[in-house]
């Protein structure tokens, strides 16, 4: 068990990407030494460059890591009582969500400008550490693909070092792996070439997020603000986008330093601290007008691949997180979104005092 600082790292998360930070990085090192040795000026500049980019990542990394979020005062409550009418409430935390707030059930609180939650740094991105983040991307995308130019052809050396050590100029570098050293070459390089794709893919959405000043959360909720006006004239104002070059500067900082306190933010003309949460109310009052209550008749487990359901329900399985909830017959549940194979809902609590039923709201997957 992990106490103390080490309570964040001690997770699958954190624990995997530093073991293939640790891999590439040696692995890039001892391969770099044989191909491109520091004895050179162009040698030394190109080591120095990898060993920077390796540094700011694994710097950055921890930084997201444990900067965090940055956490909403619990029980918090806006200055001007009259304007809670325009938030949504937080059960857990006991107070309101402030704008571009919202509760993470694995952290456990209410993140300021949550994006989502990274189980790679197991922690929320968001306000607080949002520049730490992007630039983690940033240094890992771009130290990896120098670390699979080394290993590739510091792998293509090692295979045809026989040439070259008979037919070269005697001047060519000779890479000499040897078995294991070849294997782990082959490691690494995949594991550089799959953080390019990945990573880079990752850094791509995360700055079109910025520069458009939306987090995912806030995607969701427009492209369901702009379908509830499709048939009207009215079009939804999004209230951040202040400009590509203010929006990035918004985030992005040689500091990374968090601009604002995360709960007051400029918006555009015509909108208010509140444009977006009352659009959210409105959104959570369709959805409940919506929702269908149903009585179960077949007992469900709550596991994530029902095999006692049929093949075809384990894989149809939703692309979600959220936990699956374990039924038994005459239970009730909310349903707010249908599948063919699967139900999106609350189950009712009926065992609290005096009569009174709620939701929980964590549990939301049901198996048909």
């Amino acid at each position: 068990m992990c106490f103390g600082p080490f309570k964040r790292i001690c997770h699958w998360g954190p624990l995997t990407a530093l073991g293939i930070i640790k891999i590439v990085t040696s692995m890039t090192m001892h391969c770099n030494n044989m191909w491109w040795p520091r004895d050179t000026i162009s040698g030394f500049l190109n080591t120095a460059l990898f060993i920077s980019l390796s540094g700011l990542t694994l710097y950055n990394f921890l930084s997201s890591m444990y900067h965090g979020p940055g956490h909403l005062p619990l029980e918090w409550t806006p200055s001007n009582e009259e304007d809670c009418q325009y938030l949504q409430k937080c059960g857990v935390c006991h107070g309101y969500k402030a704008p571009r707030s919202h509760h993470c059930r694995k952290c456990g609180r209410c993140i300021l400008k949550m994006d989502h939650h990274c189980p790679w740094i197991n922690n929320c991105v968001g306000w607080g550490n949002h520049a730490h983040f992007t630039f983690f991307l940033t240094f890992a995308t771009l130290g990896c693909l120098q670390a699979s130019i080394i290993l590739g052809c510091s792998l293509y050396r090692s295979i045809h070092r026989v040439q070259y050590l008979y037919y070269g100029t005697g001047i060519e570098p000779i890479v000499n792996l040897g078995l294991y050293g070849m294997v782990l070459c082959v490691l690494a390089l995949g594991f550089s070439i799959g953080v390019v794709v990945a990573v880079g893919m990752l850094l791509y959405f995360q700055l079109r997020a910025i520069i458009k000043n939306r987090t995912g959360i806030e995607d969701w909720i427009l492209e369901k603000a702009n379908f509830r006006r499709r048939n009207s004239q009215e079009k939804f104002v999004f209230p951040y986008n202040l400009g590509p070059w203010k929006n990035f500067c918004q985030v992005i900082n040689l500091t990374c330093h968090p601009v604002g306190d995360g709960i007051y933010w400029p918006v555009v003309k015509g909108c208010d601290q509140y444009t977006l949460t009352r659009e959210q109310l409105e959104q959570k009052n369709e959805k409940r007008l919506k929702t269908r209550m149903y009585s179960i008749i077949r007992p469900a487990s709550g596991y994530w691949f029902p095999i006692t359901q049929g093949v075809k329900v384990c894989i149809s399985f939703p692309c979600t997180d959220e936990p699956r909830i374990k039924l038994d017959i005459g239970d009730r549940i909310m349903v707010t979104r249908w599948r063919k194979h699967w139900l999106f809902g609350e189950k009712v609590q009926t065992d609290l005092p005096l009569g009174e039923e709620s939701g929980t709201p964590d549990k939301r997957v049901v198996s048909t």
